[in-house]
């Protein structure tokens, strides 16, 4: 499914059931919560005082005075006691609204701290098979953009619509205290505030879909080409590739334009409907005010109410986006906590035969895998290692080697059959306990931003700084890390850009190395490097391998000569066994791939052989 469809499955307008999920990231930051709540319902009753005011030195001083029935410093006296009552409102509204703000975006970036942990814990445990199927920028969305949503729901979303409905019920509450038929009047235009709000809603649902649907089509698009950048540059595909960028940008910008539309028409369409509920109460309660029957300090404050009631309703018309995109959010982070982890550790984990490190001694026992249905990579596939014995894996590609190593550290669970450390079945064992005793050295080599001893040490403290070094120096990767400017503290940038392949790789061994493993997986590890430095290490790979179980994934057949055993694969079943001289003697399916790289160099493997 692509990523597009997939946002319009998740494009939903509402779900209860996603709501609920979200609110309880709220219940460890209950009492905040209540606190924030107490200060927005504070904060909107201040603001129902300055009217009230108004009102008072309207009908209590202005009007008395110019009536001839008051003095003027009395007048002027209340009148100035009033206005610094007015002030101090607003500072009194200043205050407790600074401590709003602080509060709601303290419990949001607490809310967003305990989310973020919470799903790269996920993507921590969550089985390897996971990523064979979800491209790593949607999941790095997932942590960022989507959480992001989530937090303006809770700084700016679900405690402001609150505090607008408590805004709103005093302002009515308040109008219809003062005088009840004029608060009808004013309440006249709701009709056609709801009739707007509702075109507003389906309107900009629809397009805030659209807009979802465009932006996934064009970070997918962006993605690939710039990481395909040198392909499309080799095959001039710029021109070609520019015009479908073209294409899918301009369908992003006509779906914003498209939403901009019902954000243009509603908010003056709300001001309108809002100047003709004004109108219609300077009209009514003018009269009254002609026929004695309210005061001008009545009307003039019904007024700025009507300001505080018009603003709110407008204020949560504006937050339906941020509700939507919330709860789009959350559907979507949800649906990648619900994930099954897949392979979980037993209840009662197995203990190693050393109560910390295993021996070494590796079974398999016909074993049957597939990564989908009954597309068996492997058939049936039994061998036993030693202690201490190595072993390598050969065939074509495609033949299962590499599988073979991720059954092993059970990054994947075999459909039949058992596979077994020091004689128990590795389903029983602790996974980090389990994958604790093996270090691999893969052909593409990921390196950590930071520096060179931390790639080494990857954050295991009992690795010092002694052992970083010699683990360098004994796969000769000392050589050209002596020669840096700061030496094992070079700055290591993004992925080990700076660094050749070799290099990279060399630094890749000195981590395996300096973890001392029990089973050591050299998976396709010396086809990086050039013939020259492949020799130089060779000897340092013989010892340490001479010490502990290792498996080796080559293509290089010149680099498993001496090891003890060599498994020969083909469309997942083991068609050989044996050493070196014994498989070639067999002239089966190792004698044709080692003749096969031989020819290159001029030299017969049938020689070989009689040697």
């Amino acid at each position: 499914m692509s990523s597009h469809h997939e946002e319009e499955q998740l494009g939903k307008i509402y779900d209860a059931k996603a709501a609920r999920r979200l609110f309880r990231y709220l219940a460890p930051y209950k009492r905040l919560v209540v606190i924030a709540l107490l200060l927005t319902a504070g904060l909107n009753i201040v603001r129902q005082i300055g009217p009230l005011l108004t009102k008072w030195a309207i009908d209590d001083y202005v009007a008395p005075a110019a009536a001839g029935a008051m003095k003027f410093d009395t007048a002027f006296d209340g009148i100035t006691w009033l206005a610094l009552a007015y002030i101090g409102s607003l500072a009194l509204t200043l205050a407790v609204g600074y401590f709003q703000d602080v509060l709601l975006n303290t419990i949001g970036q607490r809310v967003m701290y305990d989310l973020r942990e919470e799903i790269f814990g996920k993507l921590q445990s969550i089985q390897v098979s996971f990523y064979d199927n979800n491209p790593v920028g949607r999941l790095i969305t997932r942590l960022t953009t989507d959480v992001d949503s989530l937090n303006e729901l809770f700084t700016s979303g679900l405690v402001e619509v609150l505090g607008d409905i408590v805004l709103i019920a005093g302002a009515l509450g308040m109008m219809f205290y003062f005088n009840w038929k004029l608060a009808i009047v004013s309440l006249a235009v709701v009709p056609l505030l709801w009739a707007a709000t509702m075109w507003f809603r389906r309107g900009a649902r629809e397009g805030f879909r659209q807009v979802r649907t465009k932006i996934a089509r064009l970070n997918a698009f962006t993605q690939e080409h710039i990481s395909g950048a040198q392909v499309v540059q080799l095959f001039n595909r710029e021109e070609k590739a520019f015009e479908q960028f073209s294409e899918i940008n301009a369908a992003h910008k006509q779906a914003n334009l498209d939403t901009i539309f019902y954000y243009a028409v509603f908010y003056p369409l709300v001001n309108l409907i809002s100047a003709i509920g004004i109108a219609a109460i300077v009209w009514y309660g003018g009269g009254q005010v002609i026929q004695n029957a309210i005061t001008v300090g009545t009307l003039v404050a019904f007024l700025q109410y009507t300001q505080r009631l018009w603003q709110p309703i407008q204020d949560i018309s504006d937050k339906y986006n941020v509700f939507q995109a919330a709860v789009v959010a959350s559907e979507r982070v949800f649906k990648l906590l619900d994930t099954p982890d897949g392979i979980e550790s037993p209840e009662q984990p197995q203990t190693m035969v050393t109560d910390k490190k295993a021996l070494g001694r590796i079974e398999f026992r016909n074993v049957w895998f597939a990564y989908k249905g009954e597309d068996w990579v492997l058939k049936d596939v039994s061998f036993n290692v030693e202690p201490g014995e190595s072993i390598a894996l050969v065939g074509h590609t495609g033949s299962g080697k590499t599988t073979i190593t991720n059954l092993l550290m059970r990054f994947y669970d075999i459909q039949r059959g058992e596979i077994l450390l020091d004689g128990v079945n590795i389903r029983q064992f602790d996974l980090q306990k389990l994958r604790e005793n093996f270090a691999v050295v893969l052909q593409d080599v990921f390196l950590f931003s930071g520096d060179i001893a931390g790639n080494i040490r990857l954050g295991k403290e009992t690795i010092d700084d002694a052992r970083i070094e010699w683990a360098a120096g004994e796969v000769r990767a000392a050589g050209f890390i002596e020669k840096l400017p700061e030496r094992f503290a070079t700055k290591v940038r993004e992925r080990g850009a700076g660094f050749s392949v070799g290099q990279k790789q060399l630094i890749s061994f000195a981590r395996a190395l300096a973890f001392d493993p029990s089973i050591l997986i050299l998976d396709e590890a010396t086809s990086s490097i050039d013939t020259e430095t492949e020799q130089l290490i060779q000897k340092a790979i013989e010892r340490v391998m001479a010490k502990r179980t290792s498996i080796i994934v080559a293509h290089r057949l010149s680099t498993i000569q001496r090891v003890d055993k060599i498994i020969v694969l083909h469309k997942g079943e083991i068609r050989e066994m044996g050493d070196h001289q014994s498989l070639l003697v067999k002239r089966g399916i190792y004698f044709k791939l080692y003749q096969l790289q031989y020819k290159e160099r001029g030299v017969s493997a049938s020689t070989l052989v009689a040697d």
